[in-house]
């Protein structure tokens, strides 16, 4: 391999350009490394395969003959050379052809000229303990789903539902978990799968919030269910040797009589005892995988071969005495315990006619549930498979399917064997009907049930630590581990959590709790499995091919109709409890990007949106301001400064309630190539500032080679669809004449036009230092000075400005300017009409302004002393521009264009303009905002004479909006026709 193969090729044409060092792992092969950890057995990383080494060089560093040197082997690997020779060596090819031959590139960043760079190949030799599909995931949820449940409760439930109750209870739970394997299969094989089991499924198809919420339900589900298993296996201990207990023992009625009593542990055994286990099997736990998997086969090997001494004494029982209740394999007691008999009990389950728990089909649900969960336990180990793409459909699929049979056929046997009292009675049927001696039973039973809590003691704290490990909880820092270090801190949290369930020391009490958090993560995986077949993005490419979102969606359903029916009030409180947990990780937890379903979802919906909206008009009932905020369009805030700190604040002003999209825009002068990082640095911090601001808005930043040709491209390009910026928000340059700037006329001028003839509207905002913050409560009026038409635009702005916390105290005045002949009572009252057909509360005034003279003068000093500095710079610059044209021969030049200048209109204009300045003063000096609409600047005029007349204007004036619109503006009226502003409310200060 050469450095072509690292580098990307030798195409001189494009690396010419600009003449620089591009990284020779860009975008393109960073996808194919992501894509490549998603091939099969790609759970095996990069430390588990033997490393190769090249020597990596440059153009100059090629044999005399021109050939590559050779790759240099490994201590035991061949010298040879791998090349995949395809238009000029691309790097996305080589990456692709690398990963055909069986290797990897590891190193995404540039090597340097004859450095040694580190590739793997060939087969991967694990470096730790790997677990195959037997001992890693079938072997863990054998013992998990194979528990306490079936031993001491199965033939109780039988006995209380009846044959056939029972057998579509078995057959209710065990389709949930095989429609939930499914969908784990899938996931699974959808790429490589870390540490956390279905907590990193769910996380990463439903986003870090769902998946935190869920995984630690799941997490206090198996802390809960290993109180469960060890109290499951007490019970059964102190059954079989009464005598270790150290308090007395009950006798409870049977259907309140003592004929025949029934002995019960006293729950301080239980206690003590559930203590002690817990602790030997947290020790247990400490000792690592290793220790694991040498003390697994020690309780699964009496689990099978209890399993199988059940069933040969079950063929063997006989009709000895009618009295112990066992009949042997009977059709009348099969038929006797056929159908349900639900009745009261006690709180140990007893029969009892005053009892005070009343069971029924969903009660039973209730308790059964827990002997079809431990589908996860071998995904809650994936860090420790060596395969998880094939180890867990497989694994897991078959204890679900071997389990679910086992519990149909034992549903016909157990029915068939005994009485229905036998089987209320006596809690340890199977071991009673066993061969060839009970206490064989009772030793299965107590191994296989501390396997199961071994199971869930070992995957629990692993679940820990890796949502842990994720980041998104600061709270979960302390149970961070390394990735090959054990969780010995959260197994201590795990082992706390379960003895304080032993404490409890009731079976039937926990059971419900565990079963609603597994429930609920069966459902979070079905869901994730739902969305992600829904969606079918291009990364959705699983191995196991035996799933459909149909499935999918039915396995959700389906736990949920199951967690409703053993309890809508546990239901509500795990739920409510998830619902918390997600509250407490969107707000206090670290934002995280995982590529989840959600945004692949919010993508679709964002493409069919912009579909819908199609390319017409906008509807005006639909109509949203959507802003284009110019950042920085005069070049003078500070490099570290990437927007106006109030510009964002005048932003959320556009918006009604919050809802509504501004798009910050910036742009760099100079050549793109050498601006491209400088621009993305520039983003990025442009985009904080808008997070900081809480302004919902995107960034984004152009690089152009002058100011006027980006912000053109920037007019033309942004947006997308009915989707584009339809008001451009530049803030005044008030600095202009006071640094000498002669660019900004230009500048600016060419900005109005731009989008004049872009057919957007422009919002210029003088005063943007003095604009208040929504703490800011502001006083007085929302003046509108109607000099021009503009569609309603300064109508609805104003409207937006009142639904703020800034402005909600202000009262809106719109402000007519006619001419002196205008009837101003019918235009008045016109326009009320008009604000009224609208919905808008204003009160609307009209001003009769005279015709002034050029000689007329002024009354007010400081207006003719303005007007009289405005008319000699004004005369000024047009004497430079004659004498330029006289001198050169050319027509009257201004920046670079003819232009047509006429004296009188000149000074006409300064006087209008000077005129509209002391009528704001003179009624709105104490507004809170002034909005005014204005002309566009006039044609073939020099935009130094159109800044002299903005100046004017704006002088004086706290805060003030002008408005110029080209297009008409549509409001929709309640119950008629839209209606346009076609009425006369003003006429053109302008004379154009």
């Amino acid at each position: 391999m050469n450095t072509d193969d690292l580098e990307g090729g030798e195409d001189d044409g494009y690396n010419a350009q600009g003449n620089r060092k591009y990284s020779p792992v860009g975008a393109q092969d960073r996808a194919v490394l992501e894509m490549a950890s998603m091939d099969p057995g790609s759970s095996a990383t990069a430390s588990q395969s033997p490393i190769r080494k090249v020597r990596a060089r440059t153009q100059g560093s090629m044999d005399s003959d021109g050939k590559a040197p050779d790759v240099v082997g490994g201590d035991n690997g061949p010298h040879r050379e791998h090349k995949l020779e395809l238009f000029g060596f691309d790097s996305l090819v080589n990456i692709l052809g690398l990963k055909m031959t069986q290797e990897q590139v590891l190193a995404p960043s540039s090597p340097r000229d004859n450095e040694v760079v580190s590739i793997t190949g060939g087969d991967p030799t694990p470096s730790g303990v790997k677990m195959g599909t037997m001992m890693g995931v079938f072997v863990p949820c054998l013992q998990s789903i194979l528990g306490i449940i079936y031993y001491i409760r199965f033939s109780w439930i039988i006995g209380m539902g009846g044959i056939a109750d029972s057998l579509l209870l078995v057959s209710l739970c065990g389709l949930c978990t095989f429609l939930t394997g499914l969908s784990l299969s899938a996931i699974a094989t959808n790429g490589a799968m870390k540490g956390g089991g279905p907590y990193y499924l769910i996380g990463r198809a439903l986003g870090p919030e769902v998946g935190v919420s869920i995984g630690l339900c799941f997490f206090l589900g198996n802390a809960v269910a290993a109180a469960l298993y060890v109290l499951g296996a007490v019970e059964t201990f102190l059954k079989a040797l009464p005598s270790a207990g150290f308090f007395t023992e009950t006798s409870t009625k049977v259907n309140g009589s003592l004929s025949k009593p029934i002995q019960t542990i006293s729950t301080h055994d239980l206690q003590i005892y559930g203590l002690v286990v817990t602790v030997i099997l947290c020790i247990i736990v400490f000792g690592g995988v290793k220790m694991i998997n040498r003390v697994a086969p020690v309780f699964l090997i009496p689990v099978l071969l209890s399993v199988l001494c059940i069933f040969i004494g079950i063929f063997m029982a006989k009709k000895d005495d009618p009295d112990t209740g066992i009949t042997g394999l009977s059709a009348d007691s099969f038929k006797d315990n056929w159908d349900s008999m639900y009745q009261n009990t006690n709180s140990d389950g007893i029969p009892d006619r005053d009892g005070k728990v009343y069971w029924n089909f969903n009660a039973l649900v209730g308790l059964f549930f827990p002997a079809v969960t431990g589908i996860m336990a071998g995904s809650n180990r994936s860090a420790s498979l060596k395969d998880t793409q094939r180890s867990i459909p497989i694994g897991t699929l078959s204890a679900t399917l071997v389990t679910t049979l086992l519990y149909l056929v034992s549903v016909f046997l157990f029915g068939a064997v005994a009485n229905r009292e036998k089987l209320l009675t006596d809690r340890l049927l199977t071991a009673t009907i066993a061969w060839p001696f009970p206490v064989l039973i009772r030793v299965g039973i107590i191994l296989s049930t501390l396997g199961a809590a071994l199971q869930s003691l070992t995957g629990a704290p692993r679940l820990l630590a890796a949502i842990a490990n994720d980041d998104i909880l600061p709270v979960l820092n302390c149970f961070r581990v390394a990735d090959t270090s054990e969780p010995h801190i959260a197994t201590l949290f795990t082992t706390v959590i379960c003895m304080g369930c032993v404490v409890i020391g009731n079976l039937d009490l926990i059971t419900p709790t565990v079963t609603m958090f597994f429930l609920l993560c069966y459902s979070g995986v079905n869901l994730s499995c739902f969305l992600l077949d829904l969606l079918d993005a291009p990364s959705w490419r699983p191995r196991w091919k035996f799933h459909h979102w149909l499935l999918s969606l039915l396995g959700a359903l389906l736990c949920v109709v199951i967690m409703f029916l053993i309890s809508w009030l546990f239901t509500v409180v795990s739920l409510a409890l998830a619902s918390l947990i997600y509250y407490y990780v969107s707000i206090k937890g670290k934002a995280g990007d995982w590529g989840d379903g959600f945004k692949s979802a919010y993508f679709q919906l964002a493409l069919r949106s912009l579909r819908s909206l199609g390319a017409k008009q906008v509807h005006p009932k639909n109509w949203y301001p959507i802003p284009l905020i110019f950042c920085r369009p005069w070049g003078k805030l500070p490099e570290n400064v990437p927007c106006h700190p109030k510009l964002a604040d005048f932003a959320n002003c556009m918006k009604k309630k919050g809802r509504g999209m501004s798009i910050f825009v910036n742009i760099l002068d100079g050549d793109y190539h050498e601006c491209a990082e400088d621009a993305k640095e520039a983003c990025k911090q442009l985009d904080t500032y808008i997070n900081y601001k809480n302004c919902e808005g995107v960034a984004e930043i152009v690089v152009a080679t002058n100011m006027t040709e980006g912000f053109r491209g920037i007019v033309q390009t942004m947006g997308l669809g009915n989707l584009k910026p339809n008001i451009v928000v530049v803030r005044y340059p008030e600095i202009w004449r006071r640094e000498n700037l002669k660019e900004i006329p230009t500048r600016f001028v060419g900005i109005i036009n731009d989008c004049i003839v872009a057919n957007k509207a422009v919002v210029i905002v003088k005063g943007l230092d003095e604009w208040p913050n929504e703490y800011q409560r502001q006083y007085g009026s929302i003046d509108l000075y109607w000099i021009v038409r503009d569609g309603g635009l300064m109508l609805l702005l104003s409207q937006l400005l009142l639904t703020k916390e800034s402005f909600e105290s202000c009262k809106i005045q719109v402000f007519c300017i006619a001419e002196e002949d205008s009837d101003a009572e019918c235009l008045k009252a016109d326009v009320k009409k008009f604000l009224y057909d609208l919905r808008l509360q204003a009160e609307v005034i009209v001003i009769t302004i005279k015709s002034w003279d050029v000689e007329g003068g002024s009354q007010q000093d400081d207006s003719i002393e303005a007007f009289n500095d405005a008319r000699k710079r004004v005369a000024s610059y047009l004497a430079e521009l004659k004498e330029a044209a006289k001198r050169e021969g050319t027509p009257l030049m201004a920046d670079g264009k003819a232009v047509v200048v006429d004296e009188q209109q000149v000074e006409k204009f300064l006087y209008t303009t000077l005129k509209l300045n002391t009528t704001i003063l003179r009624y709105s000096r104490m507004a809170a905002v002034v909005l005014v609409s204005l002309p566009p600047p006039p044609i073939n005029h020099p935009a130094y004479c159109y800044m002299e007349y903005m100046d004017l204007l704006v002088g004086n004036v706290q805060r003030l909006l002008m408005f110029t619109v080209r297009f008409t503006l549509k409001f929709q009226l309640w119950g008629s026709k839209p209606v346009s502003h076609s009425c006369q409310l003003g006429l053109s200060a302008f004379p154009l």
